[in-house]
């Protein structure tokens, strides 16, 4: 069994905003959702900035005993997949709950938690923590707590995969309703690791950026003066459905996910493969399990993390995939311009932006292009947003540890 899988619902929880079409708006205008880090202090890290969810009330969405026992990635999850749902206009009342399965992962999980209470264990000088905190802390809670809220009994995990998390969750999903093994499918990935122990550990890295001065311009994929990525806290789900069962409730579409590849560099822990190699494969195992030629795809969301390597081997790996030629003729965006790297759940934001760029026909800018890289010389919608019509797309995530992922769409005719 191979059934054509649609995706039919978004939920967004993000610095850019949670209502969908101010999302999108936003994202179209421009706008960035960086600022300076309010939530703790930053007075002794070189790094004081991040995208922090600013627009979100938890007890719209998280019940207060779960809210007590739970990390704000879980509630990041749980907010972003009951407005998936109800975007899918999906009745649980009408559903076989035991064929709805839940994919939802993180890149790390509770780390704000863990941070929290051994911070507690040292000023208290004992060596007791919550009962809660493992549950608290484990990235498959996501997934499970979103199935408590939404009552769906079907397949359940997490996949874990640093920034290709989301995405993997996604291709996990699509695989499950094509075997037939689901109906529906809710995934994609939430992450809350804007903290002091997750800013350090990156900055420690050098990978985020330290233009603390300018932070709506910190993230400027493809740019000559970029120096690292910006973290961002958030949670973005997809609610995928078997095209027959969305049509036969009537749903509206937004596209159809249509193609999956996956590869490893097999290279470093960090850093991609010279030329971008694993990368290209990805997207050409997509764009074959689509059944599309290459020259049928009309954009890509970039990766485009704003570091000097991802940049450029992602550039070189689009070109291997596609051909020089063939990629000067892409249009290439990068939105972590704007929303900050959402870790574990950029591919899940990233997807729902290419549906929205299908459905509406305009491809989100990349912002903060000023000076081009002479490296990095595709097309990346630089700066303003472009209306074009999308017949199909497809959207990369890389993962330290060289995990490579790559989701093909295509507009529903």
């Amino acid at each position: 069994m191979d059934r054509k899988v649609v995706i039919t619902g978004l939920g967004i929880v993000s610095p850019l905003g949670c209502e969908l079409t101010a999302f999108w708006r936003r994202l179209c205008e421009g706008q960035s959702g960086i600022g300076t880090i309010g939530c703790f202090d930053t007075s002794l890290l070189p790094v004081h900035i991040a995208g922090e969810v600013k627009e979100f009330n938890v007890e719209d969405f998280v019940p207060k005993k779960t809210l007590r026992r739970t990390d704000p990635f879980c509630h990041y999850a749980i907010g972003a997949a009951k407005l998936a749902v109800t975007d899918a206009g999906l009745d649980m009342a009408n559903e076989d709950p035991n064929r709805c399965g839940v994919i939802v992962g993180s890149g790390v999980g509770g780390l704000s938690t863990l941070e929290a209470q051994y911070r507690s264990m040292i000023e208290k000088n004992t060596g007791k923590c919550s009962a809660f905190m493992i549950p608290q802390m484990i990235v498959n809670m996501a997934a499970g707590n979103v199935a408590i809220e939404l009552g769906m009994r079907g397949p359940n995990y997490a996949a874990v995969s640093a920034c290709a998390t989301a995405l993997h969750c996604i291709g996990g999903g699509l695989r499950m309703i094509q075997r037939g093994e689901a109906d529906v499918v809710v995934a994609g990935g939430a992450e809350a690791a804007v903290c002091f122990l997750g800013v350090s550990g990156f900055s420690s890295l050098k990978a985020l950026s330290r233009r603390n001065d300018d932070p709506e311009k910190a993230s400027r994929p493809f740019e000559t003066d970029r120096d690292g990525f910006v973290m961002s806290n958030g949670g973005a789900i997809v609610v995928m459905e078997a095209a027959e069962h969305a049509a036969k409730r009537g749903a509206d579409v937004y596209c159809e996910a249509a193609g999956m590849g996956q590869t490893c560099d097999a290279y470093h822990m960090t850093a991609p493969a010279e030329g971008g190699e694993g990368a290209a494969r990805a997207m050409k195992l997509a764009i074959s399990d689509a059944g599309l030629n290459l020259d049928e795809v009309d954009y890509i969301n970039a990766h485009g993390t704003s570091t000097q390597l991802n940049d450029r081997a992602e550039t070189a790996a689009i070109k291997a995939a596609f051909t020089e030629e063939g990629a000067k003729k892409l249009m290439v965006s990068s939105s972590k311009s704007m929303t900050g790297h959402l870790l574990g759940a950029a591919g899940g934001i990233e997807t729902a932006i290419c549906a929205l760029a299908i459905k509406y026909g305009v491809v989100p800018p990349t912002i903060n292009y000023e000076t081009p890289d002479p490296v990095c010389d595709l097309d990346y919608v630089p700066n303003t947003a472009r209306e074009a019509k999308i017949k199909a797309c497809i959207n990369n995530s890389l993962g330290f540890g060289g995990h490579n992922a790559c989701l093909a769409m295509k507009a529903v005719e």
